[in-house]
């Protein structure tokens, strides 16, 4: 059994898919820490994250750079929003991902782009969405207990801005499936979300 997890920045989907994968017995790829230990390493390499050629030579990023507790930092999911509009890099991250959802027994993805692009055959396909408010609010207290100086307002335009890349890049845009069942987490608490979660997920195999 595929389960696709796909959403926007801050909406719950990476909390969600541990979640599922727990309940049902899965292993689970966060496919977002691909596209951050790139965007980190172009960094590292003192490159520019808008050019395609610097995004795709990150690409070998070494799989050591996925434990880097940086990769968690605002700054990275930035560089990680803009590695991610090139589609050469994209291609070279979608074999990894391609094989690890594929694999015997089935597997939890969250992502961007996983019931659309990485596994558009997987058995239960859900959206996981919340407003830019909602999603602000959960990063921020994130970060604050990280001891980040971030504040909220930076934050929210951090999410829009991500929003806008994500959304209306050429290559892979976020958007649900056609055939997911898409999940508002404003309003719900963790465990909430959880159980509707795995309630959909148990509808769409049913």
């Amino acid at each position: 059994m595929i389960i696709a997890v796909d959403g926007p920045t801050a909406s719950g989907k990476g909390t969600i898919a541990k979640a599922l994968a727990r309940h049902f017995g899965l292993p689970h790829l966060d496919t977002g820490l691909l596209y951050r230990a790139a965007g980190r390493q172009v960094f590292l390499d003192g490159g520019d994250p808008d050019d395609g050629g610097d995004a795709l030579a990150a690409a070998s990023f070494p799989d050591s750079l996925l434990d880097d507790p940086q990769l968690r930092d605002e700054e990275t999911g930035g560089l990680a929003s803009r590695v991610s509009v090139h589609p050469a890099l994209r291609q070279a991250l979608f074999e990894r991902q391609r094989a690890f959802a594929t694999q015997e027994g089935g597997a939890v993805l969250d992502g961007r782009d996983i019931g659309t692009v990485i596994a558009p055959e997987a058995d239960a396909k859900l959206f996981v969405t919340a407003s830019v408010e909602a999603r602000a609010q959960r990063r921020f207290l994130e970060m604050r207990e990280r001891g980040a100086g971030v504040t909220l307002l930076e934050i929210r335009d951090d999410l829009r801005r991500r929003d806008e890349r994500d959304r209306n890049r050429a290559v892979a845009p976020l958007v649900p499936a056609e055939d997911a069942m898409v999940i508002d987490t404003s309003a719900l608490g963790k465990e909430e979300a959880i159980a509707a979660a795995i309630e959909a997920v148990k509808q769409a195999i049913s």
